[in-house]
């Protein structure tokens, strides 16, 4: 059986798969050009959608692909085919992405960013700092990440509310409403946090109308998806003072173009599309967990259903 594997990081991946499946023939390259030879002899494929979707606009086509990220945008591309079992990366990106979030809402209450700059001009600041105990956050996608995010957040006392596509009971969130409620819901956050997939449905959901309801002290971060939010509608909100101040870790185009006035923006932090990168070891654990399943005709972890999007 032989795999293709498409990655920045194809040595790491190539190395932990060669001790764990030494029977797989393994084809590697992180270029275009490379990949093309040897796509059309690999049953399966493991990699960056961005990668694998140009093998696809080329007419090649695996029997199984395995996503190396959690959003698989540029694989749902019209022109593409969908006849062929994809997988998403799943279950791997939760301890990351609180670890992510937990550090910036420490920065918030600690005031960090301030102390830095009181630093920076030789004043002494004693300011007293602030607790997550009791804040009230909001988390727009409780999906799996979300969840695993919530399950590592609740030792710190937060009060845990959610938005999901639909109303459910979810521990240890308080309440999970739908998606039409998430206004009325962050007018009473203390943070807004998105970490929803990019579909139709999400698109430019984080608005000036959403913004309005927000408390002046709140906070709102985007570790989901860049097209969820009217970039306008955020600076508008920044500079007239209704929020606290936002942190980006995704954007609609990345990089950021060097004109977007999110650089200059007052009160915003980009960090890079940082927040849960794929490290190799789990992304081989579970695709070694879903080759069992492949082989034997099972669903596979993450299995994507082309018409929902994820």
């Amino acid at each position: 059986m032989r795999l293709l594997i498409a990655e920045q990081q194809h040595s790491a991946y190539a190395a932990l798969l060669q001790q764990a499946e030494p029977a797989l023939e393994l084809c590697v390259g992180n270029a275009l050009t490379e990949l093309t030879r040897h796509a059309a002899d690999c049953e399966l494929w493991l990699g960056q959608p961005d990668l694998l979707a140009g093998l696809l606009r080329q007419g090649f086509k695996p029997s199984w692909l395995q996503s190396t990220w959690a959003g698989i945008t540029p694989l749902l591309a019209a022109d593409l085919p969908r006849d062929y079992r994809l997988s998403r990366a799943v279950g791997i990106f939760g301890q990351l992405m609180a670890e992510y979030l937990l550090t910036y809402l420490l920065a918030h209450e600690r005031q960090l960013l301030a102390r830095a700059a009181s630093q920076q001009q030789l004043h002494w600041d004693d300011r007293t700092p602030n607790s997550l105990a009791g804040r009230r956050v909001l988390l727009v996608g409780c999906g799996e990440i979300g969840d695993q995010v919530a399950q590592l957040l609740a030792p710190f006392g937060l009060q845990l509310f959610g938005i999901a596509s639909r109303a459910r009971v979810q521990a240890p969130f308080q309440q999970v409403l739908g998606l039409a409620h998430l206004a009325e819901q962050a007018a009473q956050a203390d943070y807004l946090i998105n970490l929803l997939p990019d579909t139709p449905v999400t698109a430019d959901i984080f608005d000036a109308a959403v913004f309005a309801q927000m408390k002046p002290g709140a906070l709102f971060i985007n570790a989901g998806r860049g097209a969820a939010v009217v970039d306008a509608d955020l600076l508008a909100a920044l500079t007239s003072g209704q929020l606290a101040g936002a942190v980006l870790d995704v954007c609609r185009s990345e990089p950021l173009p060097a004109a977007h006035p999110f650089w200059t923006a007052p009160r915003l932090l980009l960090t890079g599309h940082s927040a849960a990168p794929t490290l190799p070891a789990p992304m081989v654990e579970l695709f070694l967990h879903n080759l069992q399943a492949y082989r034997a005709g099972m669903p596979l972890r993450g299995q994507v259903e082309f018409a929902r999007g994820y």
